[in-house]
């Protein structure tokens, strides 16, 4: 895809490598967690989908979203890692949706739903992050696209 912009400022592109690096680091502690506490994850997952996904996929799912928080991260394959990690995220907006449309629920007085609200922002976050793929200057496939030339 190529539209005529203009060359990318320094903040818009300093700007892109914080919003990819800060989303890289939301899921890969999410990742990571997968595979030092494999049993929470498999306990997590047969609570919020009623499957039983025995003791070794947590530790390939946590192994492949690792591999794609690093690509994020670098900003490697964007279209592709950016894509992916959105469709990660947009997973647990789904699960967790009944309780995004309720944050105010009181519970023991406290709003036990708000704090999931955070995961609206990062949805958010990925979907700015993929839309604007093509301004993000400083990433792997940014400088790759700029030594072919």
């Amino acid at each position: 895809m190529n539209i005529d912009m203009p060359p990318p400022r320094w903040q818009e592109s300093l700007g892109m490598v914080i919003l990819r690096l800060g989303l890289a680091w939301f899921l890969f502690v999410w990742a990571v967690n997968k595979i030092l506490a494999p049993e929470q994850y498999k306990k997590l997952w047969g609570y919020f989908h009623g499957i039983d996904i025995g003791s070794t996929l947590p530790y390939v799912m946590g192994g492949l979203q690792i591999v794609i928080c690093l690509a994020i991260a670098a900003g490697f394959w964007r279209t592709i890692s950016y894509g992916l990690g959105f469709a990660m995220h947009a997973v647990t907006i789904a699960v967790i949706f009944p309780n995004l449309i309720a944050p105010f629920v009181i519970k023991s007085g406290f709003p036990t739903n708000r704090n999931q609200a955070i995961a609206l922002a990062a949805l958010a976050g990925f979907a700015a992050l993929w839309l604007l793929r093509e301004r993000d200057y400083w990433s792997l496939d940014g400088w790759l696209a700029r030594r072919r030339k």
